[in-house]
């Protein structure tokens, strides 16, 4: 979570445990924490040298109704940050605080790429709340777990890039959110990931059945679900679970190069609408037949031929320049 000066949600402060993701972490009780927030400002390459042309800029981080997410955005990105101390488990709140974030950025024209992280070193996401399960009905249960596949369904279909910044263990529903994302950059040698939900005698339930088996296929994610074991993120990676290994001395500068790369993909290097539209094609198209899925690709194209992007991009190519995209 990237703090501006003077930001900090009036619900952080006091937390012993609490550490905040910025340029460098800290403890919000330690001495010079504000003074920090100050000095770095809204500016990442303040502390972390970055190309001039892509400097990040955040906003003011804004606290969820409920508490358990954090959202921020600037330079053509969200950041949404998953906040539920020690572990990032997820329960409906913080559902509800997800499914707000995920609308938030949807409708705001000036983001064109989401990235999902969890706040703190050790976890991206636990999970579900284990404790919260304990004590509903079994009804509260089924329309928990419906909300929670309408939420990531809603992630996989905004026609936005999602990355997710999987730094420390995902595990169980961690992961099931980790799999609704575009892109998964894990950082080398921070945790572990997997889905034990059947040491728990059930499934998992918030999409891992399904988007699992579509990433790995059948008979692998039938193996990696039935064993519940957990593994590092090398195998994951092998696995072809997460786009990329990345290391980082330290998990904010980990956070740092996720926020640069997702930089990558928005005006005026890249064609942000292009981007969108693709992953459109794809997530939409991956459960049609292959007549219907044409038919959408052609759908998205000629409203691509349409764009002022296109004009640009077509005009560049010709032009031998650079192209700068606007995204629309």
């Amino acid at each position: 979570m990237i703090v501006p000066a003077g930001a900090v949600a009036p619900e952080l402060r006091g937390r012993a445990a609490l550490l905040l993701r910025g340029p460098a972490l800290f403890h919000l009780r330690r001495g010079g924490a504000l003074e920090r927030c100050e000095r770095i400002g809204y500016n990442l390459a303040r502390e972390t040298p970055m190309p001039p042309q892509s400097k990040i800029q955040l906003g003011p981080s804004e606290s969820l109704p409920n508490g358990k997410a954090v959202y921020a955005s600037g330079s053509g990105l969200a950041l949404v940050t998953l906040l539920n101390p020690p572990a990032n488990g997820y329960s409906h709140a913080m559902m509800r605080d997800l499914d707000e974030a995920i609308l938030r950025a949807r409708f705001d024209e000036s983001v064109q790429v989401i990235v999902l992280a969890g706040a703190g070193e050790k976890f991206f996401c636990a999970g579900a709340d284990i404790s919260m399960l304990h004590e509903v009905t079994p009804e509260f249960k089924y329309a928990f777990c419906l909300h929670a596949n309408e939420t990531l369904l809603r992630l996989e279909h905004t026609p936005k890039l999602v990355i997710g910044a999987l730094g420390g263990h995902c595990v169980g529903g961690g992961l099931e959110i980790a799999l609704a994302c575009d892109l998964r950059i894990a950082r080398k040698g921070s945790g572990r990931t997997g889905l034990p939900e059947v040491t728990l005698g059930v499934l998992p339930g918030t999409g891992g059945t399904q988007r699992l088996a579509r990433l790995v296929g059948t008979s692998r994610a039938i193996e990696l679900m039935a064993s519940g074991r957990l593994f590092d993120y090398e195998e994951a990676l092998a696995l072809g679970l997460v786009n990329e290994l990345r290391e980082a001395p330290d998990d904010e500068s980990f956070l740092v190069s996720v926020l640069e790369t997702a930089r990558g993909y928005c005006t005026p290097g890249k064609a942000s609408l292009a981007v969108g539209m693709i992953k459109r094609a794809v997530q939409t198209g991956e459960g049609l037949p292959l007549e219907s899925g044409l038919a959408l690709e052609r759908e998205l194209q000629a409203r691509l031929f349409a764009s002022a992007d296109a004009r640009e991009g077509i005009a560049a190519f010709v032009e031998r320049r650079a192209p700068k995209f606007l995204g629309h």
